[in-house]
């Protein structure tokens, strides 16, 4: 070994000598004077105090604190002034580890290097009044002068450290609490002449992290381990904490923050960063109020969030809290509603109005750019807010561009299915949300249907190419520029709903819609759907989601149409009709008609009238009056009013008449047979009965050479009671070129016909030259008179006999006669 060599190993072992020597020294002085240096670490420690430090107990630890001497402190007890009165200790540790400079120490001064605190309780309290137990420490100077002459090297730690330690901050007056189980603190401390420099390592269970404790705790019961930066500006009474990752649970967080001392009350702000937290990790870690509210919702896919919370530790109130989120391509549920592909950028503020308070009523959600689709629908929102979580308010501007079919997933196609067609929408809403449902929304904008083909399912109502606008003007509901096709039926509708909006989600069987109608042509057939009950149609079972189809399908269904109808050509298997105009009111399966005119036959038809829907046969009742139409086309257009042996083929003429009557009407459209009842008066000018077979059976016999196959005749007034298949014919008179005859009797759409027939043999060709309507009147049933009988015969047909009761009646009015003759001569 080269000489040099020993001479640096004698060299350094003899140090290594005196200093173990030197250690040995120290640690035998610290055996031997316990007392001494307990006063005198008590004494320092007590120096920056307002109340009382007391030591249990003081051992040497002599290799821990190596170089330097370690003193383990027992059962170490700090309280300020006021521990009587509120009874909260601020320190309570049972191990107190102490590293000294050893060098310092036999000078006569204490200098700590490192405290280690173990199995202790921290209580930092603050009573309602805002007195607090850390007034036991006392204020340092503020200039920079007092600074460097008072500060002292035994102030300055320069390690520490915390296991299985509870830290409570407790503020009564500001409704704050924060408590901390540290398992684990391991800190290092560098003092520059502007402050301080700590790195901490830390372990702790989040008991409460509480900034309104009547309103819960932020993190509660998480695990938070991580490293912090941490340094203090002593001019500017500042800390900053640089951002480093902190595991929250299992989430890790981007965390920085700084903390105002130099306000009356501490005055932060924490900065909280997470590229990708489920919403339900992220919900969990806010205050139940927050929690509560956020729950109501779900976003599948990890989402990235960033969280500003700011306030002070003093002084009460909740903190300001913004939170940012992105999220893309996501799946978010909420109350009743899934909506799928949805991106969007949203942001959460309980301070949405400056001066108004830091809580949940000026709390707002605010959502940027909102796409996604609900039901295969897709939408766009460019801007949504909703105000207030006490009593939320949702505003926005709703967009969407699709495929009507796609609506019926929306909405369910129990009562309308659509087929084809698209829609364009442009909604600006308001609307309260109870329970995060929205309820009585006011809508604005526009709604632009077109090209669509939709059933309507309970009354089998088909249309193809039909259009709508719909608007929503304040309550009010406006729908416009409608065109609807239904076969070879066209309808161009106009609409409006008063107070919609308010009844459609309270009272929808009170919704009124006055509807303008105009139609170039109209195949009644088409619509007889609206003659039948809505057939029921078996629901989906969507249980609360099924709310807004409950409330379409009552508005359709016990809300009122009231329809102003005007129709160039109305067609009806053989009814046409022209000019047609009427007012509708459909209310609750019932349909009433006011004012029906339409032009027929060459004359017109008035009706009103008034239909009940029972199923599948529906009641109605009618005023109707017929002025000047032609007869055979009259009753050809309307089959003939049931009856097979007098059709429109035995009569011609211009008919009028007046009639109230009651029956059923199938959904075919058919009158049901033997329900009809009431009372016609027809008049009927140049007329002519064709072929009528009770007539012309009379002619083979009793007038052989006249043509009773084509009676024409003037003017004839009749008058019917219809009941049931039967039809009284109140006595009336027929006057003709080719025969007269008096008839009356009942004329049965079954069976039970007996007409009576009075037939003169006289030839009353010559009586139109008389002018005298009473001689002539006298003259029409002079000579012999054929009294017949129309009646049912055993075969079901009509057949002609003697009215043998007529030819009896006659006799005894003339025995009468002869009677009142004599007694009165």
């Amino acid at each position: 070994m080269p000489k040099w060599s020993k001479v640096v190993l004698k060299v350094l072992g003899s140090l290594i000598g005196v200093v173990i020597i030197a250690f040995a020294g120290v640690s035998m002085y610290i055996i031997f004077n316990k007392e001494k240096v307990l006063k005198m670490m008590t004494a320092e420690l007590n120096k920056n105090l307002n109340g009382t430090l007391t030591i249990g107990k003081l051992d040497p630890a002599f290799f821990k604190g190596f170089p330097g001497v370690s003193v383990s402190l027992k059962d170490v007890v700090i309280k300020d002034k006021q521990w009587p009165a509120h009874r909260h200790t601020l320190l309570d540790a049972k191990n107190f580890d102490v590293s000294v400079n050893a060098a310092a120490l036999l000078h006569g001064s204490v200098e700590i290097n490192k405290i280690d605190i173990s199995n202790a309780v921290i209580d930092l309290f603050t009573d309602s009044s805002g007195y607090s137990n850390t007034a036991v420490f006392k204020n340092k100077p503020t200039d920079s002068v007092k600074i460097e002459k008072n500060t002292s090297p035994s102030t300055q730690i320069k390690r520490f450290g915390l296991t299985n330690v509870n830290f409570t901050v407790d503020d009564r007056k500001a409704f704050k609490l924060f408590k901390f189980e540290v398992q684990d603190v391991d800190g290092r401390m560098q003092w520059p002449v502007t402050g301080w420099h700590a790195f901490i390592s830390l372990k702790t269970m989040v008991k409460s992290f509480s900034f309104n404790t009547r309103k819960g705790s932020f993190m509660k019961d998480k695990l938070l381990t991580g490293d912090f930066d941490i340094s203090y500006h002593q001019p500017s009474k500042q800390i900053t904490v640089a951002p480093k990752v902190l595991n929250i649970g299992s989430d890790a967080f981007t965390i920085g923050g700084k903390f105002d001392l130099g306000k009356p009350n501490v005055n932060f702000a924490l900065n909280i960063a997470n590229d990708k937290i489920l919403w339900t990790d992220a919900s969990n870690l806010l205050a139940p109020n927050i929690t509560k509210s956020l729950k109501m919702f779900n976003i599948d896919a990890p989402i990235a969030v960033t969280c500003k919370i700011a306030g002070t530790f003093g002084g009460g109130g909740d903190p300001s809290i913004f939170v940012t989120a992105r999220i893309s391509d996501n799946i978010v549920t909420m109350p009743g509603v899934t909506i799928e592909n949805c991106s969007f950028s949203g942001v959460f503020s309980n301070n949405y109005i400056n001066g108004r308070g830091l809580n949940d009523d000026n709390s707002v959600i605010e959502l940027y750019h909102f796409n996604g689709t609900y039901k295969k629908v897709p939408f766009t929102i460019d801007t949504a807010f909703i105000n207030n979580l006490n009593t939320p308010v949702a505003t926005g501007i709703f967009k969407s561009n699709f495929d009507i079919a796609k609506l019926n997933g929306a909405i369910g196609d129990d009562d309308l299915r659509f087929t084809k067609g698209y829609a364009d929408l442009k909604l600006a809403y308001k609307a309260d949300l109870v329970n995060y449902r929205i309820s009585k929304p006011q809508l604005g904008g526009t709604i632009n249907i077109k090209n669509a083909n939709v059933s309507y399912l309970p009354r089998n109502l088909n249309f193809k190419n039909s259009a709508i606008t719909i608007k929503f003007a304040g309550n009010d509901l406006l729908l416009n520029n409608i065109r609807m096709q239904s076969g070879q039926s066209i309808v161009y509708m106009n609409g409006r709903v008063n107070n919609f909006l308010n009844l459609y989600y309270t009272a929808p069987e009170k919704i009124v819609l006055k509807w303008r109608v105009h139609s170039p042509q109209l195949h009644l057939a088409e619509f007889l759907g609206f003659l039948n009950r809505a057939e029921p149609v078996e629901k989906v079972k969507r249980g609360k989601k099924a709310n807004m189809n409950d409330a379409l399908s009552t508005a359709f269904e016990k809300g009122t149409a009231d329809v102003h109808l005007q129709v160039d050509k109305v067609y009806y298997k053989n009814f046409l009709a022209t000019d047609a105009t009427a007012d509708f009111l459909m209310a609750d399966n019932s349909i009433k008609v006011n004012n029906l005119s339409v032009k027929h036959a060459g004359g017109s038809l008035k009706l009103n009238g008034n239909f009940v829907q029972n199923g599948k046969v529906n009641d109605f009742t009618i005023n109707t009056k017929i002025d000047n139409v032609n007869t055979s086309n009259f009753f050809l257009a309307f089959n003939n009013f049931g009856m097979n042996s007098f059709t429109s083929k035995n009569l011609s003429g211009f008919l009028s008449a007046q009639a109230h009557i009651t029956g059923k009407i199938n959904g075919a459209g058919d009158i049901v047979p033997g329900s009809l009842k009431g009372l016609t008066t027809v008049d009927l000018k140049e007329g002519a009965l064709l072929n009528f077979k009770p007539i012309t059976s009379v002619g083979k016999f009793a007038f052989p050479f006249r043509d009773l196959n084509n009676i024409r005749f003037q003017t004839l007034n009749m008058k019917f009671d219809i009941d049931g298949d039967k039809i009284n014919i109140s006595p009336m008179q027929i006057n003709s070129s080719a025969i007269n005859m008096n008839v009356a009797g009942v004329y049965s759409l079954s069976r039970g016909t007996n007409i009576a027939l009075d037939i003169p043999l006289r030839n009353p060709k010559g009586d139109t030259a008389i002018i005298d309507a009473t001689e002539r009147n006298k003259k029409r049933m002079k000579g012999i008179v054929l009294h017949i009988l129309a009646a049912d015969g055993d075969d079901g047909k009509i057949k002609i006999k003697w009215n043998k009761n007529r030819d009896k009646d006659k006799k005894d009015d003339k025995k009468t006669e002869n009677t009142d003759d004599k007694t009165g001569s």
